[in-house]
């Protein structure tokens, strides 16, 4: 694919960051069971842990892979995962706020900082959890609610044989998304998810808006709205539309274009001329977990090296840690950082009910229309 050539290494500019903020590379292991350190011993360790995170690939992960390592070390700790998609998660932890049952959330950002806003997180500093020192800068989380442990950039996926073969455009700016020729071709997400309300604000930013003036965002999108019989409610949804050939088009991440194309989608990915926004995965400590020790554990486990090349080999998330990754994967994972574009997730965090509520009322009675 023709995009590919510019697209820059991601890992090179973390690499600078952390260089030049004189840290290193070498592994900051937390301590093996039974040998103290980090003043927590193996007696200081809860018996059980409770992690919440995404489903489907994420979750195989962390039970087949991550679990078992982490068991390793800690064998005396019961692990337990709850899948969910992340605005369950939180309302979940929201709900169970006096009395919690649900130990580590690892979710999206957007929807951690709704989290944070609550009160929800505990704080994270580097003597809780050393491997801070290693994550890019540019992944700090707002008060250090939580700690970012992987990151994908949004942008435009197509299906390139059948846009070779309907004589469709290849997508360069968001809004080719409001193109004529996506009519029947397209399929995006409605804004309660994360796919759906990025595609919204990079249409923002595409029109002269953002975040905090969501107006070109919403007339481009009332436009596209016509082009498709309904927005998808969920990312599966897409992943369905993709794969029956009943859509070419669709906004989500690098990683989940990448997985797709390794199932046998002819996918490509495009940042768009206009940038994308970077999506973090975000470790949090709930407020009043029973676990701290060990939440804090797994966390620091989640930084290693051996997780973050999983996270990248398995499910092409970008570390957020400067790991060394094989060269395939390196390569498949650049990303060009000068179009990365930052969200104020204190905006989106306000905001995003209120969003929500319009496109309900303004945007989903004019699909098909």
């Amino acid at each position: 694919m023709n995009k590919k050539a510019g697209i820059l290494a991601v890992l090179t500019l973390c690499g600078t960051v952390l260089a030049a903020c004189g840290s290193s590379t070498k592994e900051n292991p937390a301590p093996a069971a039974g040998t103290g350190g980090q003043d927590q011993s193996a007696a200081a360790v809860e018996k059980k842990l409770v992690v919440a995170g995404n489903g489907a690939t994420v979750e195989q992960l962390m039970k087949d892979e991550v679990f078992k390592k982490f068991n390793e070390k800690y064998p005396d700790v019961k692990l337990t995962y709850v899948a969910g998609v992340a605005t369950e998660i939180v309302a979940k932890v929201k709900a169970q706020k006096a009395s919690p049952q649900i130990d580590v959330t690892v979710i999206e950002a957007g929807e951690q900082e709704a989290g944070r806003v609550e009160g929800l997180w505990e704080p994270i500093t580097e003597k809780d959890v050393p491997s801070i020192s290693k994550v890019s800068p540019e992944l700090k989380v707002n008060e250090n609610s939580g700690v970012a442990v992987n990151f994908t950039p949004m942008g435009i996926s197509y299906n390139a044989a059948l846009v070779q073969s309907k004589g469709l455009p290849v997508p360069e700016s968001w809004n080719d998304l409001a193109r004529p020729e996506m009519k029947g071709n397209l399929t995006l997400s409605e804004i309660s998810s994360n796919f759906g309300r990025s595609a919204l604000i990079m249409l923002s930013y595409a029109n002269g808006g953002s975040e905090k003036d969501i107006e070109p965002g919403f007339k481009k999108l009332e436009t596209i709205a016509g082009y498709m019989p309904t927005f998808a409610k969920n990312a599966a949804q897409l992943q369905q539309n993709l794969q029956n050939q009943t859509a070419a088009y669709t906004a989500w991440t690098m990683a989940r274009s990448l997985v797709q194309k390794d199932a046998g989608l002819d996918l490509q990915f495009v940042i768009p001329k206009e940038g994308s926004n970077l999506v973090p995965t975000v470790a949090s400590v709930v407020k009043g977990t029973k676990s701290p020790n060990a939440a804090k554990l797994f966390i620091e486990f989640l930084l290693s090296d051996e997780v973050q090349t999983s996270f990248a080999t398995k499910l092409y998330y970008n570390p957020a840690t400067n790991v060394k990754l094989p060269d395939d994967i390196s390569n498949k994972l650049k990303v060009d950082m000068s179009k990365a574009v930052k969200f104020d997730y204190a905006v989106l965090s306000s905001e995003s009910s209120k969003w929500l509520d319009r496109f309900n009322k303004e945007i989903a009675p004019k699909v098909g229309k």
